[in-house]
């Protein structure tokens, strides 16, 4: 909790950091909060939608709790925007990670 809460002090000073704002997701991913992590997640969803790296974990987080359509549609959506920001390796695991999914359901 001390790196959580040092993160969170951070980011009070910088709201709309996107890697403090991920990296706080990722803390509550880790100390099993989900409902905080996307909290922070859609958050950046919102107002920082071109930081591509989030939509890989927030479509697995919509997969641990059996949401495969939102799952679906937030792996669309990063490869969107790694299209956009020409990001070709994170294309690659939202779209790889996309399939496993429609073959799995």
């Amino acid at each position: 909790m001390d790196r959580l809460n040092q993160l969170l002090g951070f980011l009070e000073k910088a709201p709309k950091d996107a890697f403090l704002n991920f990296a706080i997701a990722k803390e509550y991913e880790g100390s099993k909060n989900d409902e905080k992590a996307l909290e922070f997640y859609l958050k950046m969803k919102t107002n920082t939608p071109d930081y591509v790296g989030f939509y890989y974990h927030l479509g697995k987080l919509y997969v641990r709790q059996n949401q495969i359509e939102k799952a679906l549609l937030t792996y669309k959506e990063g490869m969107a925007v790694a299209k956009k920001v020409n990001d070709k390796h994170a294309f690659s695991e939202l779209a790889s990670a996309n399939l496993e999914i429609d073959d799995g359901y």
